[in-house]
Order: structure tokens, then sequence, then C-alpha cells
């Protein structure tokens, strides 16, 4: 057998025949080297061969290559590994995604009630208006941390648009050289006719963002931010599907991470900053968003070598590519006062809802259940709206939304969720109003609902 080097000065061969020689049996396995040079893993036997008498006469050796064994082991190891890391992902996104649904629940109460009490202040008190304001700030500070951990959860609510990533990163750079301060200097580079992505702009742009602040961070003495695009097609490989796609960077001059940091670096929660400077959130949140959009996120880093980050996004088909001024759509007022039945298992939120409403001029049957929204309906008979909650115990929005359409086929429905948890199927053409939502958010969706029904009224 051939010893390796550092075998040799541990005094390993010595060893082995001692071993042997005293117990009669030496193995173990190892790396050794063959007469070529090469490494190979071997499993060693050495057997001692005694007389008669129990002298002994000598040594009988057997070298077996188990390289393939090794590299098998190795790869189930792994997989076991990345399935019991999966595991561990998939609960802790079941379990972000459940708080952060609660936490809008909490949020919309908070927000509503806030929102509610500014409207209804005399005027004059300036300093209640400003601990008002302050209050409120806070709520949409909280809304935007549920944001983040519902887009880790895969959870949250995307309005997939058709998307131009040069003129989005064109736009949003003034700002983010406000946001990241003089001594961060931002370059672009983006090859020509880059083709649109599919994506939510207003969480692309935030994700932008975020990796952006983290470079800046990890550059405390200044330094440069290089962000570009390239298209890429991609035939065979893991987490995308084939295809064409749009890979955008965000490349920093930083201290870049370790190979542990890397690797933990999309968990949930986990941050490198000081307490109080970061969520740990900003990271999975790009992740959750990218992976929803059908896309994947690619880390690259090494100490004192600087940290690039890469979302790559599928490329929009052709077909479905969009005038801009569908995208964001422009806030209209309510026509008139609606019959509305408005449904919340939470009676925080349910009252929340029902004052806002009412304050909008509607008039309001609140029901706290699904089946009691059913019976509402049937009594009232001249319903115009149902407003409803998504997650709600023995039948969800969705499911209601269906009991509703086989006997009043012609009500407008609005399913109020914080939580892409719709399934496919007609629930997915059902309007939603994202949580938490001020008043103009409810008056906006009421109205567009009352123009989609006189434009479908017109072309009859």
């Amino acid at each position: 057998m051939f010893y390796t080097e550092e075998d040799r000065k541990a005094g390993l061969p010595a060893i082995a025949l001692e071993t042997a020689r005293r117990d009669g049996r030496f193995e173990r396995e190892g790396l050794r080297i063959r007469k070529d040079g090469t490494k190979f893993w071997a499993n060693v036997v050495i057997d001692a061969i005694r007389d008669g008498e129990g002298e002994l006469i000598g040594f009988a050796k057997i070298t077996r290559d188990i390289t393939e064994r090794k590299r098998a082991e190795e790869t189930l190891e792994r997989t076991r590994e990345a399935l019991v890391q999966s595991q561990k992902m998939e609960a802790i996104g079941h379990l972000t995604g459940g708080v952060a649904h609660d936490f809008n629940n909490l949020l919309m109460a908070i927000q509503g009630s806030l929102e509610l009490l500014k409207r209804r202040l005399p005027s004059g008190d300036n300093q209640m208006q400003q601990l008002l304001d302050n209050a409120l700030k806070g709520a949409q500070r909280g809304a935007s941390l549920t944001q983040r951990m519902l887009a880790f959860a895969r959870r949250q609510e995307l309005k997939l648009q058709t998307v131009d990533v040069t003129e989005l990163i064109t736009g949003m750079t003034e700002l983010l050289q406000r946001s990241l301060g003089a001594a961060v200097q931002i370059e672009t580079h983006f090859s020509l006719g880059l083709p649109k992505v599919s994506a939510d702009a207003n969480q692309l742009e935030l994700a932008i963002l975020n990796l952006s602040m983290n470079a800046r961070d990890a550059m405390p003495d200044g330094g440069s931010i290089i962000i570009s695009a390239r298209e890429r097609n991609v035939q065979n490989e893991p987490g995308l599907k084939p295809g064409r796609y749009v890979c955008l960077a965000v490349k920093d001059t930083g201290i870049g991470m370790d190979e542990q940091t890397l690797r933990r670096a999309t968990e949930p929660f986990y941050t490198t900053k000081g307490v109080g400077k970061g969520t740990g959130l900003g990271l999975p949140m790009v992740l959750g968003m990218t992976e929803q959009t059908g896309g994947k996120l690619y880390l690259k880093s090494k100490p004192r070598e600087g940290t690039t980050a890469e979302l790559c996004l599928p490329v929009a088909p052709t077909a479905e590519e969009v005038d801009k001024t569908d995208i964001t759509p422009s806030a209209v007022t309510v026509r008139r006062a609606l019959r509305i039945v408005s449904v919340d298992d939470d009676p925080l939120v349910a009252f929340n809802t029902l004052a806002m409403l009412q304050e909008l001029g509607h008039t309001v049957f609140s029901a706290s259940s699904a089946a009691q929204a059913l019976t509402l309906i049937s009594e009232m008979g001249d319903i115009d709206l149902l407003i409803t909650d998504q997650a709600m115990p023995g039948m969800t929005g969705s499911e209601l939304a269906e009991a509703v359409r086989r006997d009043w086929a012609d009500l407008p429905i609005i399913i109020a969720t914080g939580y892409a948890e719709l399934p496919e199927g007609p629930a997915q053409a059902i309007p939603r109003l994202a949580k938490p939502f001020f008043e103009q958010d409810l008056a906006d969706a009421i109205a567009s609902i009352e123009a989609s029904q006189t434009s479908r009224s017109s072309r009859r």
C-alpha cells in the first residue's frame, strides 16, 4: 500500500504493523496514493499470521479501493443535510407566514383605529396630531416588516407585470444615491436590448434597495456598488425552469463573507449587524420574492473580496406585455352608497372595517363567519358587494366566494388579505385588498369594482 506523506510523518506504517501484531488485525479507511501519484480512498486490512504455537510469522495485507463508495456516502450525506435544511426552512416559513398573517390583523386594527381617530380629532391640537402621526408611522413600519416576513415565506401577494429592468434601475438611481450616502459610488452596467421580465415592480425595487443597503453596511469606509444586468438562457439547472432569464446583479467592494456566514445569509432573522441595526429579513425577503416569481437568487462572496447578489428573473412573454398605465391604478372615488356585507372572524378587524365603510357612506352588515355571511346575503336579498377575509376557520374567503357564485353569480366580491394563500382556480380572478389597508385603499378597491361593473353593463 502507498501511504501519503502525512501518514509517514505520523508514523502510521509502524503503528499499523504494531496494532496488527498486538491485536491480530489492523483496519482503517483513509486516503492513499497510487503509483501514478493520484489519491484514492482505501480500506486497509492487515492481519497477523501466526504458526501453530502462536509465533508471528508474517502479515497479510489487503488494500481495497473504496473511492466510489465514499463518494456515494458523501452524496447521501449531502442529500440528507439538504433535506433536513429544506424541512427546517419550510417549517420556519410556515411559522413566519402564520405570524405575519396574525400581525397583519393586529396592524389592521391599530392602523384603522388610528386613522379614524385622527379624522375625528378636533383641529387645533397639534401635539395630539403629531402623536397620532407617529403611531401611524410605527404601524406602517410594522406592516413593512410583515411584508418581508411574508416574502420570505413565499406568501406575499405578488402583482406580476412586465418590468423593464433597465428603466426600473435608472428610475431609482437617485433614490439609491440619497439612501446610501456620498461615501458610496453607484455604477450601472446593462446589456443592450435586454428583454423585459415578469416581476412585481414594487417588490423588485424593495429587493434592490435591500441589497444596496446591505452592500453599504459592508463598506464602512465607503466603496462602490455595481448594478448590472444580462440575459441568460437556462437549459438544465436546479431551481430554474428551462428558458430565458434576466440576471440582475448587485456587487459591492465590501468586507465580504466567509463560508459559514454565506451559508446562513438567507436564514430568517440571521444578521451580522449589531442589535437593533438589522432584522435579518432583508436577504430572506429577496430570496422569497425571487423564487415566488419563478427565479433564483445567487450569492457569491469571499472575505475582503466583496459580495455579489444576483437575481435571475424569468423573461416576460411578449404576448403578456402591458401598458404602464395598467400597472398603477389611479385613485378613484366611490360613486354611490352601497349595501355591503363585510366578513372577518377577527372582531378588532371587523369593527375597523365596519367603521371605515360607514365613514365612506355605505350601509354595512357585519358577519363573523362565512356561514353568517351567506345567511345575511340570503335574507337581505339586495346586497351590492361582499368584502371577505381569506383566512377564516370553517370556510375560507375563496370558498365563500365559490358558494356565493353558485346562487348570486353577479354579486361583486373583494377578498381582503395580506396572505397569498388563494388556491388555483376561479379565486385567482377575484379582486384583492391587501391588509393592512387605509380607508382610501378601501375606497379605491370599491370604486374599481363599481367602475368594472359599469363597464360590463355598458358593453351589454
